[in-house]
């Protein structure tokens, strides 16, 4: 009886001690299940009850001894799970490949954007690759997350490899292809002649893929954006990632969604868009998810140079009740002051209406692209708050508290 006892208590005591990686860090009195420090506070003053004394004894070595430090304990709780970050109390796929230990996906698609490098384009280089790797579903990712990809070789530093470079994410979490096996960028090539990006100087070289030719001397090549550029079907391609939770959608498929994307910066737009009414579209009318309003501002020094233009022209005369698309050429339009024709301009236009729009709690703002764009939403939004009574800044800062100000800009 009293080895039974004794293996009783310290199967106990066992548990207890378990339990306690559970348990916030706080004192281990309190911590105690109440009628264990009732059984020994009864015990103790229990005269002549020598067995349940011992075995209150027992109980309070064994679960001692096993009991970690509180230390220990701040520190298991505090474990994560692998590839996994908990935002807004969801799971969703993080850090899965890392720069030591990277995916190894393959090219099977790289496409230079329709837009044509023409003479009035000379002092920039417009040249934007969408390209698609397969990850084989090992690479799973959500609207709005970025990957890294790895270039191989030293940088201009000498660094072996290169650096990470982050790329934001312009497909929906299926994939171009639907089978959640793929997982497209739209890279702009960066090359940098005399401190001016450009796509045509003066000098002999090898042409790039869209027969651009560059000159040997001050030249700056992006390592990694050319590295991504020069890709080819087949190639092989070192992904990290996923990352980021600063541009997620928000579950509530009645929300809006106004986006303001300059160049590049169109990647996660356009995620969103493939899934909200192209995924989805998948099912027949009233089996679509989405049931808000998307509104789009694109802006570019050109026309030709309106990234994903057809799909959003499609999105506008399919969805005509979800879906606005307005874009702003500068080098090519003006408003009615004669001002060239900015995002800020373009939005200025609509400014009554995406300000009432934004008063509604189930409208969420993603801007990705230029840095001045957070200026230009002061310009444009700072008169009509005013006249509303409140301080744009202000207003900005609470709708960023409330999870509905999304800013990615570089």
């Amino acid at each position: 009886m009293a080895q039974s006892a004794v293996g009783a208590t310290l199967g106990a005591a066992a548990l207890l001690g378990g339990c306690a990686f559970l348990a916030p860090s706080t004192p281990h009195a309190a911590s105690a299940p109440a009628q264990l420090r009732g059984a020994t506070k009864g015990a103790s003053s229990t005269a002549g009850a020598t067995a349940p004394l011992a075995g209150a004894a027992l109980l309070a070595t064994a679960a001692a001894l096993a009991r970690p430090t509180e230390s220990a304990t701040t520190r298991r709780a505090a474990v994560k799970k692998k590839g996994v970050k908990v935002v807004h109390g969801k799971e969703i796929p993080w850090n899965l490949f890392t720069p030591k230990a990277p995916y190894p996906g393959k090219v099977i698609e790289n496409d230079v954007h329709p837009q044509t490098l023409t003479e009035e384009t000379g002092d920039a280089n417009w040249e934007t690759c969408h390209v698609t790797f397969d990850h084989d579903g090992k690479v799973p990712y959500i609207e709005g997350q970025s990957i890294g990809v790895i270039a191989p070789g030293p940088d201009k530093k000498g660094e072996t490899p290169a650096r990470i470079r982050l790329y934001s994410i312009a497909s929906s979490a299926v994939g171009d292809n639907q089978n959640s096996k793929t997982v497209s960028l739209c890279v702009k090539r960066v090359v940098e002649v005399d401190g001016k990006f450009a796509n045509r100087e003066k000098g002999e070289d090898k042409p790039d893929k869209a027969g651009t030719a560059y000159p040997e001397n001050q030249v700056y090549r992006g390592v990694c954006s050319n590295h991504i550029c020069d890709m080819s079907p087949g190639d092989d391609v070192m992904i990290t990632g996923p990352t980021g939770a600063e541009m997620l959608l928000p579950e509530d498929p009645e929300a809006n969604i106004i986006m303001l994307a300059t160049g590049t910066g169109i990647a996660p737009m356009r995620s969103y868009c493939r899934l909200l009414f192209h995924d989805d579209a998948g099912a027949s009318g009233d089996g679509r998810k989405f049931k808000g309003k998307a509104w789009l501002f694109m802006g570019v020094p050109y026309s030709k140079s309106l990234l994903y233009d057809d799909e959003h022209q499609d999105y506008k005369k399919n969805y005509p009740d979800q879906f606005r698309y307005d874009y702003a050429v500068s080098r090519e339009q003006k408003n009615a002051a004669g001002q060239k024709m900015y995002i800020q301009t373009k939005m200025a236009e609509y400014a009554d209406e995406l300000w009432d729009l934004m008063q509604d709690e189930k409208t969420h703002v993603y801007m990705c692209g230029l840095k001045g764009m957070e200026s230009g939403m002061a310009e444009c939004f700072g008169p009509i708050a005013e006249k509303a009574g409140k301080d744009w800044a202000e207003f900005a800062k609470a709708m960023k508290k409330a999870d509905r100000y999304h800013v990615e800009v570089y």
